[in-house]
This record gives structure tokens, C-alpha cells and sequence, in this order.
């Protein structure tokens, strides 16, 4: 095999517009496309893709297409015009960054599944993305030469679940871009004034679901000998079946304290973590959990689940819990709270651990796998 090949890139997902519930995997798209360009220069690249900017490079040609900007419109692409488009392309090699791969491409392929929500929480999507996704992500894992996981926990999931062989799935864990980071008390201080926040409060940031166990931490807080003094902040958008949530604040007597901001825009986010005071993630399943490690590079002591891939995104520099013990929980944030030197030191090792994950890293992985799928007999 030549060491100079011409990769192809589904990345129509960029399409569409961006939310909480699609933030991560539009910023690791993004994020693993600019980084591509700088680890191999031997490879060049054609990228099909939407509405989205993408900066100018000798190695890569953008092709978009305007209807990619609806689920439909994508699945449409990926599965009547992309094969049309990759006979004029003529790669050596297709990522189907996103989950599926057009059923009529017969030439070398990797695939990204960056979850397997969609059959562990299928009613959060409707029946017909629900439908494709079980169908196609399947078919296109067991057709690829490789496929991209993007934690070891997702990794051995694919395998248990789709059938994979684990010696076919690579991993790219995702990288923190370098914004994240601890601000100055000035600029804090006047977000704070201009969001009218509190001076101290526990944060949650992410989609309001039911997967995202945002109970434990209400009941948590609801037994806090600080509520009150100490504000709870969940921010993010809607998604599914949101009701109980504002049910159970107020069942448990916390309007009063729980604040609800609501969907908040990407460049905010830095600030929104280095005004907290302690970080949660209480959710039963990610396939990576990037906010832990957001706020970790922010320098925020940071609390998140015991489960799925979240350990591999604290390691040994957060406070992971199971997700359903409530009492735990309490007196975790409890303790925390009331010991100034037990956060600097969780902050200080949290921003030492959050360093160590790059987008270059994740570019690297990429370009890895691609390397292996283009040296697998076809």
C-alpha cells in the first residue's frame, strides 16, 4: 500500500443545526476534521458536508450539499447520492463519521458509532431515525474494516451488542479545545453580574433527560445543609420527557433554589464552568462524557457517575459515585463544599488530567484507524 491515500468524509451531520442534544458530536466532527490536516501529510481528503465553515487547505476539497440540513435530507445522501458522489471522488478509503455507510459502497470503509443510545433509549428518537439507525449502524459496523469507537466502554459495547470482533473496533477519545480553561476572577465576576447568578452553586450542563439521572442530584441537594446558600443551576436544553424533572423541584420544595437557565450558546460555556463552585454529571450512559472533563480543564473539582465510559474521563481526579445513591451523593457535596483545600486539590488535578486529551490526540487515532483499514486484505 501506498503511504499517500485519498480518504473520503461523510461528515453531512455538521449539517444540521447544532443543539445540546447534538453539541458533542457536532464539536468532535469539527473538531477531528481541522485537526486531520496537521498529523499525516500524506493523506488528502474530500469532505461532504453542508452548511458549515470549514477552514481552506491545500489537501482537502469541501463538497456540500444543501440538502443535508434535516435528518431525512441526510439519510436521503447517504444512502441515494453518496454513492454517485464517491465515483467522482474515487477515495481509496470512506469514513462514515456518524454512524452509518451507504449500503452500494463496496470500497474500504471506517465507521464512527459514538453511542449506542438508540437502542438503550430508543424513545428519545423518532421511529423513523430510530429505524435507520438500528438498521444501518449494524449493517455498516459489520461491513467496515474498522469502526471508530470513542471510548474503551463504547468500544465493548459495539462488540456485545452489534456483533463486532473487539479486534476491529479502534478508539479516538475526544480532546478539550483549549478555551476551557481557568478564567480571570474579573471576567467571572462581570458574567456573573450580567446572568444575574448567585454567588455559589452547583452546576449541571447538558440536555434535560431522563438518561442524564438528573433526580439523584435533586434529591442530593434537596438533603444539602447548604440549599439555599448554595444554588443548584441546571443548564441545557429540553429533551425528552423533561416533566418529571420540574415535577419532582417542585414536589421537593425547590423552586426556590434550582435555577433553569436553559439552553445557553457554545462560546458561554467556559464561563458558565469557571463560575461554579463543584461541577455534577449524574448520568447512567455517555459515550464519553466530555463536560466532566470541560469543567475539570476549567479548574472545577468535578462529581459524575460511576458508569459506562465516565470513569475513563475522570480516571482518578474526580469523585465518582453510583448513580442511584442519593445519599451518597449528598454527603459527597456536602463534604465538598464545606472544604475549600479538597477542591483546589481536586481543580489542580483535574486541570493536570484534562490536558492530556487533544483533538490532535484524536486526529492521531483517526488517521491510525484509517491507516489499519487501508492495510486490511479486501
Amino acid at each position: 500500500m501506498s503511504d499517500h491515500a485519498h480518504i473520503a468524509l461523510n461528515a453531512h451531520l455538521l449539517s444540521g443545526e447544532e443543539s445540546y442534544r447534538s453539541a458533542g458530536i457536532h464539536r468532535y466532527l469539527f473538531n477531528t476534521l481541522i485537526n486531520l490536516l496537521e498529523v499525516d501529510p500524506a493523506l488528502s481528503y474530500t469532505v461532504f458536508t453542508g452548511k458549515v465553515r470549514l477552514p481552506e487547505a491545500n489537501r482537502w476539497t469541501v463538497r456540500r450539499s444543501r440538502l443535508t440540513g434535516s435528518a431525512l435530507g441526510r439519510i436521503v445522501w447517504e444512502q441515494a447520492l453518496a454513492p454517485l458522489a464517491l465515483a467522482q471522488a474515487r477515495p481509496d478509503l470512506l469514513h462514515g463519521m456518524a454512524f452509518a455507510l451507504p449500503l452500494l459502497w463496496r470500497g474500504p470503509s471506517v465507521v464512527t458509532i459514538f453511542d449506542l443510545s438508540f437502542l438503550r433509549y430508543p424513545e428519545r428518537l423518532s421511529a423513523s431515525r430510530r429505524l435507520y439507525l438500528r438498521l444501518m449502524t449494524g449493517v455498516s459496523a459489520r461491513r467496515a474494516r474498522r469502526v471508530l469507537a470513542i471510548s474503551q466502554s463504547g468500544k465493548a459495547e459495539i462488540a456485545a451488542l452489534l456483533g463486532v470482533p473487539s479486534g476491529q473496533i479502534d478508539v479516538a477519545v475526544p480532546g478539550v479545545e483549549s478555551d476551557f480553561c481557568p478564567l480571570p476572577q474579573r471576567q467571572v465576576a462581570d458574567f456573573r453580574l450580567r446572568y444575574g447568578l448567585p454567588g455559589r452553586f452547583i452546576l449541571y450542563l447538558g440536555t434535560l433527560e431522563p438518561r442524564k439521572n438528573l433526580g439523584t442530584v435533586l434529591r442530593a441537594y434537596a438533603d444539602l445543609p447548604q440549599r439555599g446558600v448554595v444554588k443548584l443551576l441546571l443548564v441545557g436544553d429540553k429533551g425528552w420527557q423533561t416533566e418529571p424533572i420540574f415535577a419532582l423541584i417542585e414536589q421537593l420544595g425547590l423552586a426556590d433554589d434550582v435555577v433553569v437557565p436553559g439552553f445557553v450558546p457554545r462560546e458561554t460555556l467556559p464561563l458558565w464552568y469557571n463560575a461554579s463552585e463543584v461541577f455534577v454529571y449524574p448520568s447512567v450512559y455517555e459515550g464519553f462524557g466530555l463536560p466532566l472533563l470541560e469543567a475539570m480543564a476549567c479548574g472545577v473539582p468535578v462529581v459524575g457517575s460511576n458508569t459506562t465510559s465516565l470513569p475513563e474521563a475522570v480516571g482518578q481526579d474526580g469523585l465518582l459515585l453510583p448513580p442511584d445513591d442519593v445519599g451518597a451523593w449528598a454527603d459527597t457535596l456536602a463534604t465538598l463544599l464545606d472544604n475549600v483545600s479538597a477542591r483546589a486539590d481536586l481543580a489542580a488535578r483535574g486541570q493536570r488530567r484534562a490536558r492530556q486529551f487533544t483533538w490532535e490526540q484524536t486526529a492521531r487515532q483517526t488517521v491510525s484507524s484509517y491507516r489499519r483499514a487501508l492495510e486490511t486484505p479486501g
